[in-house]
């Protein structure tokens, strides 16, 4: 580290890297990227600028930092080249066990002062991506949401031989980049978040197949009303919080029932046939035809200022 700047090495530049790439740089970390396919690197290089550069108007960047960051962001020949000096090595690559059991197995001796290999995996646990690794103590999962740049959280989870004083150095650097990591206590298919969103998006979709309300005003109901209040408190602090003084003991014993009731009417399928995923796509592309990116940029800035007045919330 040098002036609490950790040196990070980035492999894969697909969206979820260029996010870790533009959160790093706007940190004003030296980061340096690699992906086997020379095009991507060339592409991954200018939107880490422009997502970087973008964060002074979204969150207050320091645009001083930022400019410091990418004098420092570098484009790596080879894999070694770029994890050679790295303290931290981030794989970003998709989700495909062998092809991530076999970089971590090349970065054994390409990043030998690395203190941490994280996967950046969204379903994988991480014993079994480092299974052929010698150094399994300094490997983990470490999963950001997307955009990583913006949703502060990080999912952490450690496998068995996971070093866990490592485990707390990389919290430490991961809240001196402005994230918030939560540690995972064992392994769960999908981790915690994904797994949430997907049981959400499950009944979502079927609400929309089944005629019940139209995409657009779906995506209203979940952004504007449980959405909106699990991220000022989460669920289960949401209905502790709703509970008043009987306290969730007392909202249980009141309203258990009804939850039961819905729980019994969810949707439970587990796959989409040919034709439902027809019907889904044309429905969301209908409903937001020509918008998607004035759309992200709107997101972006909701994003932004959902958080603001989150941290000021926090200090008050």
């Amino acid at each position: 580290m040098t002036g609490g700047r950790v040196r990070v090495a980035i492999v894969g530049t697909g969206d979820i890297g260029r996010g870790w790439g533009a959160l790093c740089v706007a940190a004003g970390w030296p980061v340096s990227i690699y992906d086997t396919d020379p095009r991507a690197l060339n592409v991954a290089r200018e939107e880490i600028a422009t997502r970087a550069q973008a964060l002074v108007a979204l969150t207050n960047a320091d645009a001083d930092l930022i400019e410091l960051g990418l004098q420092n962001l570098e484009v790596g020949r080879s894999l070694l080249n770029a994890c050679g000096e790295a303290e931290w090595v981030i794989e970003a690559i998709r989700e495909d066990l062998i092809h991530k059991q076999r970089l971590f197995k090349a970065i054994e001796s390409s990043a030998p002062k690395a203190r941490l290999v994280t996967s950046s995996s969204s379903t994988l646990a991480p014993g079994d991506i480092a299974a052929q690794c010698r150094n399994q103590h300094r490997c983990l999962i470490a999963h950001p949401l997307n955009p990583p740049e913006l949703i502060p959280l990080v999912e952490l989870l450690p496998s068995n031989q996971t070093d866990r004083a490592l485990l707390e150095v990389l919290k430490g650097w991961l809240r001196a980049l402005g994230r918030i990591p939560v540690t995972i206590k064992k392994p769960v298919r999908g981790h915690v978040a994904h797994r949430i969103a997907a049981a959400v998006w499950r009944e979502a979709i079927d609400l929309v197949l089944e005629g019940v309300i139209d995409v657009d005003d779906l995506d209203r109901a979940v952004s504007l009303g449980p959405g909106l209040g699990w991220a000022a408190a989460g669920p289960h602090l949401t209905y502790h919080l709703a509970a008043g003084t009987r306290g969730v003991s007392g909202f249980l014993q009141h309203l258990l029932q009804s939850f039961e009731e819905l729980w019994s009417d969810l949707a439970s399928w587990n796959k989409l046939d040919r034709e439902q995923e027809h019907r889904l796509v044309a429905a969301i592309e209908q409903a937001y035809e020509g918008q998607i990116e004035h759309i992200r940029s709107a997101r972006d800035r909701r994003l932004a200022s959902i958080l603001q007045t989150l941290q000021v919330s926090k200090r008050t």
